[in-house]
């Protein structure tokens, strides 16, 4: 896949991740870069909400959205 094609994934996942977790700046979501780990941090950071419900919701919005993003970068 080439870089063009990587970027404009990651721009449409991450309008996705904004509508779902509007707390989340585009600093956040540049800093992440398909990190999943990085994300559910930054849920949990600008959420106030523990590792498990951070998960939850993260795991529910990749069954709406299944990209598959983090299976692929």
């Amino acid at each position: 896949m080439n870089q063009d094609r990587i970027e404009g994934s990651w721009a449409q996942f991450k309008g996705k991740v904004k509508e779902q977790w509007g707390k989340l700046t585009d600093d956040d979501l540049d800093i992440i870069v398909g990190q999943r780990d990085q994300l559910l941090g930054r849920i949990q950071e600008r959420h106030g909400i523990a590792r498990d419900e951070a998960e939850k919701q993260l795991e529910a919005f990749q069954e709406r959205n299944p990209t598959g993003f983090f299976e692929r970068y």
